[in-house]
């Protein structure tokens, strides 16, 4: 057969018939051909790619994000590169000129930095890219973006204290330099201040003493950290002090964790992000710009329990 009819085979043409399809892929099969993507994409001038950058791949938050949207990618016809920013400025802008260096349709940069906005302006001004993970929408960049409602997530864990009576509460693992974890914390001092109730930050919370009844950790790796410092200082989760997270990671639904947490609904922020990049690709709309922000759930576990009056 041609060429062309080898062609439509591959790529499933309805112009050829079933039978000379089988034929055709069946020998492909045998000799163990494989198509050039490099050279289809030159011709269609479409990789079906795109890049993912996160801070740090051993994160779990991160790594079951990165699994969710490759997963939902696939299922879309599209391939992920996934790349690891190693929470390094210079690295991510590496990483930024390799993946359009590699022709990728799109790429995903999941990031709390302030300047994460600008970024992906300065890098990649003409390219279809979607910044997951810190709200465009709030610090005015013109970008397209997805993210969870941190300000809703931190009033949502002063909520689930306080109605379990507690008022003497920390804060743990605030970034300055991040405005997710700003705006949760914001979020979360806001509803304290309502109750007329101060909060306090402190790394070395047990070795100085705790009078607190509750902490509030920033993510669920931070309540992973303090559930460790705990059992090295023998005080009992949630009978001394009740600890509540945020990212609802796999692990904190282990047994002998059962960690009650801020749920970042992962799989949809996951879905929305590429459902949101390819839709820019495919109407290559690169004036208007998208801001989609989903709430976060409440996730209750063992780890926190009413005060005792």
């Amino acid at each position: 057969v041609s060429t062309s009819t080898v062609s439509r085979a591959l790529s499933n043409s309805p112009e050829l018939s079933e039978q000379t399809r089988q034929r055709i892929l069946e020998i492909c099969r045998r000799e163990g051909y494989r198509v050039n993507a490099l050279a289809r994409s030159l011709i269609c001038n479409k990789t079906n790619v795109i890049g993912l950058i996160v801070p740090e791949v051993t994160n779990p938050f991160y790594a079951e994000l990165s699994l969710g949207i490759e997963t939902h990618a696939r299922s879309l016809g599209y391939n992920v590169i996934l790349c690891n920013g190693q929470n390094d400025t210079k690295v991510t802008e590496e990483l930024f000129g390799f993946l359009i260096s590699h022709q990728v349709d799109g790429i995903i940069l999941a990031s709390s930095q302030h300047d994460a906005g600008t970024m992906i302006q300065k890098l990649a001004p003409r390219l279809p890219a979607v910044l997951l993970g810190t709200p465009a929408l709030v610090s005015g960049d013109e970008v397209n973006s997805v993210c969870i409602d941190n300000l809703a997530g931190g009033r949502l864990a002063a909520e689930h204290l306080l109605e379990l009576g507690h008022r003497d509460i920390v804060y743990l693992g605030n970034r300055p330099n991040s405005l997710t974890h700003q705006l949760r914390l914001r979020g979360f001092t806001e509803m304290m201040e309502k109750a007329g109730i101060g909060c306090a930050l402190s790394r070395k919370l047990f070795a100085n003493g705790c009078s607190a009844t509750a902490i509030f950790a920033s993510t669920d790796s931070m309540a992973l950290g303090v559930l460790q410092a705990a059992d090295e200082y023998g005080i009992s989760i949630p009978e001394d002090i009740s600890l509540l997270g945020f990212d609802n990671i796999i692990y904190s639904a282990l047994p002998k964790i059962e960690l009650s947490t801020i749920d970042q609904r992962k799989q949809l922020l996951a879905e929305a992000t590429v459902d949101l990049l390819t839709r820019i690709i495919d109407s290559d709309a690169q004036d208007e710009f998208t801001h989609r922000m989903i709430r976060p759930t409440l996730v209750s576990r063992s780890s926190c329990r009413a005060q005792k009056k």
